[in-house]
């Protein structure tokens, strides 16, 4: 028996113009791990590589999330045409399981390791059902992930590594929010060192939703990560900056810098999202405690929240670089599916694109899927651009990289600093406009 593993991307810009700036998919590993051996298994990126339809398998698995979802069912398309079956799972399946049912055999709801025994079985017996449900819970028990399925393949020199899943806080956009319930799960700490030291990992990216989340946890994990020399970052949220124990252990612990969930510096959209880390912390303040400690900060933008115009997504993108955050994402506000967030929209009324954006044949990257409250949709388009241009413009870059306590501290440092920073510019304008799906695009 053999098992095919996908990995869709959004789309491309020309067909043979795969994606330069991307990591290794973790889930991928994590299912091939616990694979049996007497199964054969193949894996292909579709971001990074072309997918040999033809090639003979005899079903095919592919995780998929919101922004790769039109993709994913025109893959799926492809191998029924063959008559292999296929399976689909991940966050966008478990948000809105009826559109992923229409467009494959089988779907696994919510985590898919713990299930994996099950449909593998049924996969042997030529029984797959319908549905399957997973349960969300500590990542990777007893197992480490199977590096070597990506041998062969171009990515970003990072290695994905995960502690814990969830996350307690109720941020009303928020998918994993949804999808975790609000929940917390940690690994084994010894597991996560022994697939540090054992897989030889030096760089590493903690893919945890909030990896401090359980300080008490963190701080027993940045204890044990001190020996093993690695050089990390991860996401977290700014309530961490007021505990000196974590903040110094984290430090010690060779942490480079984190994503922080900035989102807005409008007190009003913070409380509409029910952003509570940010309400109840000086943003500020933290900020200046993660520069005490040397810390690289990445600014998780969300733009187009009910009290967001063109002068306060201008003013956000000031703020940010007057701060020297090292990187961030200037993300457009998308509702989706599921969420709280979702719901008001449709509601109100002020969803776009039929309410499904995603497979939407008219929807673009970067631009609005909804009528944000005090701005038209076009407004928050170019707002949006404009503030992905203005970060990360020339001057922009030079600016935030005079900075010796923390861009400029070291030269492994500064090197990620340069390098990342026209890494995210380039994919930027790479991908703005860019239809989902590449039948969409040509190919």
């Amino acid at each position: 028996m053999k098992i095919t593993f996908i990995r869709p991307c959004i789309g491309r810009v020309k067909p043979d113009q795969p994606e330069r700036a991307t990591v290794e998919p973790l889930s991928i590993a994590v299912l091939s791990a616990i694979t049996p051996p007497d199964v054969d298994r193949a894996f292909y990126d579709d971001r990074v590589e072309n997918i040999p339809f033809d090639e003979p398998t005899d079903f095919v698995v592919i995780t998929v999330e919101t922004f790769t979802a039109k993709r994913a069912w025109e893959i799926a398309a492809q191998y029924r045409r063959r008559n292999i079956p296929v399976i689909a799972g991940g966050i966008h399946v478990t948000l809105i399981p009826e559109e992923a049912a229409q467009h494959v055999d089988s779907i696994c709801l919510y985590d898919g390791e713990y299930v994996w025994p099950e449909i593998i079985s049924d996969m042997r017996k030529g029984q797959l059902k319908p549905r399957y449900l997973g349960q969300n819970s500590a990542p990777q028990a007893g197992f480490l992930p199977d590096r070597d399925i990506f041998k062969g393949k171009k990515y970003l020199p990072l290695k994905l590594v995960q502690f814990s899943r969830g996350c307690p806080w109720d941020c009303s956009f928020c998918g994993p929010a949804v999808y975790f319930n609000r929940k917390h799960y940690h690994r084994r700490i010894d597991e996560v060192v022994r697939e540090i030291s054992t897989q030889k990992l030096k760089t590493v990216l903690f893919v945890d939703d909030n990896i401090t989340a359980n300080q008490n946890r963190a701080v027993e994990l940045f204890r044990e990560l001190i020996p093993l020399k690695i050089r990390w970052g991860s996401q977290a949220s700014i309530e961490m900056t007021s505990n000196p124990l974590l903040m110094e252990t984290m430090a010690r612990s060779g942490c480079v810098g984190h994503v922080l969930g900035v989102e807005s510096t409008v007190s009003e959209n913070l409380k509409s999202m029910n952003k509570i880390p940010n309400l109840n912390n000086s943003l500020d303040k933290a900020l200046e405690v993660f520069r005490d400690y040397g810390f690289q900060s990445w600014a998780a933008l969300t733009v187009g929240h009910e009290f967001d115009t063109p002068e306060t997504i201008a003013n956000l993108i000031e703020y940010i670089i007057e701060k020297k955050f090292a990187f961030a994402a200037v993300n457009m506000l998308v509702p989706y599916p599921g969420t709280r967030f979702y719901q008001m929209l449709a509601d109100e009324g002020r969803l776009l694109f039929d309410g499904r954006w995603w497979l939407h044949p008219d929807y673009r990257m970067n631009r609005a899927s909804f009528i944000p409250a005090k701005m038209t949709p076009e407004q928050l388009s170019e707002a949006c651009a404009a503030g992905w241009e203005r970060f990360f413009s020339h001057s922009s870059i030079f600016t935030r990289f005079i900075d010796r306590e923390t861009n400029l501290s070291s030269v492994f440092r500064a090197g990620i600093y340069l390098i990342y920073n026209y890494i995210f510019r380039w994919e930027y304008y790479r991908t703005d406009s860019l239809k989902f799906g590449l039948e969409a695009n040509g190919s």
